[in-house]
């Protein structure tokens, strides 16, 4: 009857709190998002496992020596996994719209405004400078980014700060549509652009070099972002390395999602999820989110008034860094409006501005929140 005992109060059943319960119940709920709903399944997944494995009392998965603690300490603590998965979303960008009008490059800082209006924010309700750093990135909907900072300035919120950007990316197709049609007019979603250029190869090449000096000379802490971003993006267009560039945009990225997931997933614990503060993140999330897609439409709107050539505002929204997923939503809107309006090449450009522009302002934060 001892050894009866001794088994059930070593079990994971009678160790349970309310608080674990709770987080492993978060974690099916993300598991159904990532599985029925689609909803950035190739990361909603693999954290919400973690959150599970992390909440089962008595495991230690997630505690020092655990194998989640482990993937944690090795990818996320060191920066490691975000600068990887940059890479590889490096070697699938194509920096040809972008190039092909340099003026949506405004788009791209504009779509940023939402990260320092919601540091605002953050430290008016009490947040510490770092802690409101980190919550603020979620503003340029990069997930990498957001981790990478976090992991940097404020480790005991990865997890609140993690779901929130991957929630948020995957609900671009619901949180931007209001927004772009609210600020919009019929005549104005309708309105067509011209066709862009071609861009050679030889510019393809030089840009994102040029990029990644002038950036890394003025600010250093954007450098390793940034600089793993366009070796991809060096891989891709060189043309010399296929066999890199395709490790690098299929298996080297995928495994590294795993393991980011995972890692991100031991953060999930309830002792540190179930907060007050986490409810706070959530809010300031979507509002950084929302402010974002909301300043990028007004910069189109603003810089059709002075360019000679037409620019329909609804590429606008797509300066947030959710690539491409941002720039499918202005073209789905587009098209809406005008079925024969294709916007995708045009609203890659910001596009790819944003995912350039959140690395500038995760360097800017980093910087002054050292």
């Amino acid at each position: 009857m001892e050894n009866l005992i001794k088994i059930w109060e070593g079990s994971g059943i009678y160790n349970l709190s309310l608080g674990q319960a709770a987080m492993i119940v978060v974690g099916l709920i993300l598991l159904y998002l990532a599985i029925k709903k689609k909803f950035e399944p190739l990361l909603l997944l693999p954290i919400g496992f973690g959150a599970v494995l992390s909440n089962i009392p008595m495991a230690g998965l997630a505690e020092p020596g655990g194998i989640l603690y482990i993937f944690y300490s090795l990818g996320l603590s060191s920066g490691v996994f975000p600068l990887l998965i940059f890479m590889g979303v490096g070697a699938m960008t194509d920096f040809g719209p972008l190039l092909a009008n340099p003026k949506t490059l405004l788009l791209g800082a504009a779509a940023q405004f939402g990260i320092f209006a919601t540091l605002l924010g953050a430290l008016a309700l009490g947040f510490s400078g770092k802690e409101a750093a980190a919550i603020a990135i979620i503003g340029g909907a990069d997930g990498p980014t957001a981790i990478y900072v976090t992991s940097k300035l404020a480790p005991h919120l990865l997890g609140a700060i993690a779901v929130a950007a991957y929630s948020y990316m995957a609900l671009v197709p619901l949180i931007q549509p209001p927004i772009m049609k609210l600020l919009t007019t019929e005549e104005e979603r309708q309105r067509p652009m011209t066709q862009l250029r071609p861009v050679s190869q030889t510019e393809k090449i030089i840009f994102p070099l040029m990029l990644v000096i002038l950036v890394g000379m003025i600010l250093p802490e954007a450098a390793p972002l940034l600089g793993m971003f366009c070796f991809g993006t060096l891989m891709r267009e060189s043309g010399v390395v296929e066999r890199l560039n395709q490790t690098t945009q299929n298996s080297l990225i995928n495994i590294v999602t795993i393991f980011l997931g995972l890692a991100v997933g031991s953060k999930l614990q309830a002792e540190q999820f179930l907060q007050w503060d986490t409810l706070k993140i959530l809010l300031l999330g979507v509002i950084a989110f929302c402010i974002g897609t909301a300043m990028g439409v007004l910069m189109a709107k603003l810089m059709h008034r002075f360019s000679k050539d037409a620019i329909n505002p609804l590429i606008g929204s797509a300066g947030v860094s959710a690539v491409p997923m941002a720039a499918r939503v202005s073209n789905k809107v587009g098209l809406e409006a005008n079925p024969h309006n294709y916007l995708l090449m045009h609203a890659m450009g910001p596009n790819v501005a944003g995912v350039i522009g959140s690395a500038v302002a995760a360097g800017v934060l980093l910087k002054y929140f050292p």
